[in-house]
């Protein structure tokens, strides 16, 4: 890993992100400053983008195979369209149909009360459907464990550096349903921000004890983490946001209305509709697929006048399935009168990530 550059500026400490440029200077995150680079440090930055590239080499070939199961669905609309398209306009129906949000039951009650009066009904048992390497955390990380209920669940977090004050923090919630460490490279932009971050595996993930239940159970380890980082001495306890990407997105979403210990909360390209989400792959779900409530449970969609924080979600301008199920969650939430956005970003599924977080950033510090 590349070595913590020192503001002589301000005094900030930060790490170049993995896909640094080669130039010697680079700009303080915390204010600005040019700061110089060894040549050494040029180096290891250049090695850190190698292993980065392969890394996510890695994570798009694990978490592709659903995403191409959808495109399948959606080529096999469009060539119906096309084949009925002259006689009626029905596959144009059809497709449009496609990408409709779920029409979920009116929320009568908020989502805290609804979890109290609901269990999730498992039909198959066992670990989150993902393969995962060992990893070992880098330099200036440190491997903590955390408790979920009577689970005893692992996470990685900035090391403490003996701030002179209470720092605020960035619950980040990686992508698919395993962790990397190229998730933790991923949120480096909210360490390079002064954010202190802790990104936490889940139960189920990495060999760690627990049944995934998609998106269900999760919500309680990933509330339980959020108490952990709040009982910190480095951390302000009232600056905690939490944010993810993709399956880590969506529980960004779920936890920010499960509980009010976060003081916003940002989601790139969340799926806010389980029944859209599990079209195309189906093998995700652990539950009764006949089951709405399961979905509805699972769906901010469905709840959303329960949001507890300020909340954007970010998704790619090429995300075609996330357009309107997102934009319709943040039009019910602001018909509440909720502080919450729809944004959409330039890119995909992983190049709008890098854009998101840099608004997500400008955001936390706004709130």
């Amino acid at each position: 890993m590349a070595e913590y550059l020192r503001c002589p500026e301000c005094d900030h400490e930060f790490r170049p992100p993995p896909r640094a440029m080669t130039g010697r200077h680079v700009r303080c995150p915390a204010c600005d400053a040019s700061v110089d680079r060894s040549n050494a440090e040029i180096e290891a930055e250049l090695n850190d983008d190698d292993r980065y590239a392969r890394r996510q080499s890695r994570r798009r070939k694990s978490t592709s195979s659903g995403s191409s199961a959808v495109k399948i669905v959606i080529a096999v609309l469009v060539v119906a369209g096309v084949l009925v398209v002259g006689c009626c306009g029905g596959g144009i129906l059809l497709v449009r149909e496609f990408f409709q949000p779920t029409k979920y039951p009116e929320q009568t009650e908020d989502f805290v009360e609804a979890r109290k009066k609901f269990r999730t009904k498992l039909l198959k048992s066992g670990p989150a459907p993902q393969s995962w390497d060992k990893e070992s955390p880098p330099p200036g990380v440190q491997e903590i464990e955390y408790r979920s209920g009577n689970l005893r669940l692992k996470a990685w977090i900035d090391q403490p550096k003996q701030p002179a004050m209470r720092k605020p923090a960035v619950l980040y919630l990686h992508g698919g349903f395993a962790f990397g460490e190229e998730d933790w490279d991923q949120a480096q932009p909210f360490r390079d921000a002064g954010f202190i971050v802790m990104t936490p595996i889940l139960r189920g993930e990495n060999g760690q004890p627990g049944n995934y239940t998609m998106f269900y159970d999760e919500v309680d380890d990933v509330i339980a983490a959020a108490d952990f980082l709040a009982a910190r001495p480095d951390v302000d306890a009232n600056r905690i946001y939490v944010a993810g990407h993709s399956a880590g997105g969506t529980l960004t979403l779920l936890a920010a209305m499960a509980s009010r210990r976060f003081r916003a909360a940002a989601s790139f390209s969340g799926s806010t509709d389980q029944k859209s989400f599990v079209r195309g792959q189906e093998e995700l779900m652990p539950f009764d697929p006949n089951d709405i409530r399961e979905f509805q449970m699972r769906s901010p969609l469905a709840y959303p006048r329960s949001f507890k924080c300020p909340v954007r979600m970010y998704y790619g301008d090429e995300e075609i399935l996330f357009d309107a199920a997102t934009q319709k969650t943040a039009e019910l939430a602001n018909a509440a009168g909720l502080d919450v956005e729809a944004v959409e970003v330039p890119g995909d599924h992983f190049t709008s990530v890098d854009e998101a977080i840099r608004q997500a950033v400008a955001f936390f510090k706004q709130k």
